[in-house]
């Protein structure tokens, strides 16, 4: 059982070394995590640049020890994004992580999405300055489990049917909603003087992962190796979840802190 004094906190270490102290085995439910990408992105504390050898060693290290804290039927979603010239960096740094667990899904987080023969040109990304490479609208976020068979609550995230006939037309249709699907339209603000932490993730994808794992199976601790400004805590708070979270850079552990205690108290839902 984890220390009451270590749920709902933040810790400034090293993520490894903190879930070796701090987290016993199997009392985690679900971990939403996005580790840096190694593709030079400009954080604080961390140079994002390592041997690609070396940086998969360290995620293998990493799933090690997240497969130690994750509870039998826990879940453990992986978002990580790559360069448009190298689209195969991702499906390695899954490689490595598969070695400790099974992959359940793969889903796709779209970012931007343009369907102008439907009027549809929703979304930001950051813009390729290269005549070769299209613009990357979509990153990963890879379902792991250590059976491959945790059950999911997936009309938690469902969405209503666009043909109302299929209600009731198969004996699992039984109600307006429906299997949302592995692609999920989640924009994100990409005005980088705006942002306080260069690669953050929307809190809505953090908690569209935990409800998709089961936000009404009692109260989940949520863990967050790298918290970075804090989605994952909020979220989890929103929904009334326990977590826990590393954070090497003091400057986005005080700004994730700050965050949370300006959300207050609420526990209100981040999208409906």
């Amino acid at each position: 059982m984890v220390r009451r004094t270590y749920l709902n906190t933040i810790f400034e270490e090293d993520c490894i070394r903190g879930m070796r102290r701090r987290l016993p085995r199997g009392c985690v439910d679900v971990i939403v995590t996005s580790p840096p990408y190694n593709i030079g992105v400009p954080y604080g504390a961390y140079k994002d640049e390592m041997p690609l050898e070396e940086y998969l060693a360290w995620m293998e290290k990493l799933a090690r020890e997240c497969r130690r804290v994750l509870k039998d039927a826990g879940s453990f979603f992986f978002n990580i994004g790559d360069r448009p010239s190298d689209e195969l960096r991702a499906l390695k740094v899954a490689e490595s992580i598969r070695r400790c667990f099974k992959l359940q899904n793969t889903i796709h987080w779209v970012k931007s999405i343009a369907a102008p023969e439907q009027g549809v040109n929703l979304g930001h990304y950051k813009p390729v300055n290269s005549p070769r490479y299209l613009n990357n609208a979509h990153e990963f976020i890879f379902h792991f489990t250590k059976s491959g068979a945790v059950e999911l609550d997936k009309l938690a995230i469902g969405v209503p049917y666009g043909d109302k006939s299929n209600i009731g037309r198969w004996k699992h249709a039984r109600q307006d909603r429906r299997d949302r699907g592995n692609m999920w339209f989640i924009p994100y603000d990409t005005v980088m003087s705006k942002k306080e932490h260069p690669a953050a993730f929307p809190p809505r994808l953090a908690e569209m992962c935990i409800r998709l794992h089961g936000s009404g199976k009692g109260r989940l601790l949520v863990l967050d190796p790298f918290m970075g400004s804090g989605s994952t805590a909020l979220a989890a708070r929103a929904l009334g979840c326990d977590y826990v979270g590393f954070e090497l850079d003091p400057q986005y552990v005080a700004l994730a802190r700050r965050k949370l205690v300006q959300a207050g108290t609420k526990q209100e839902r981040l999208f409906s």
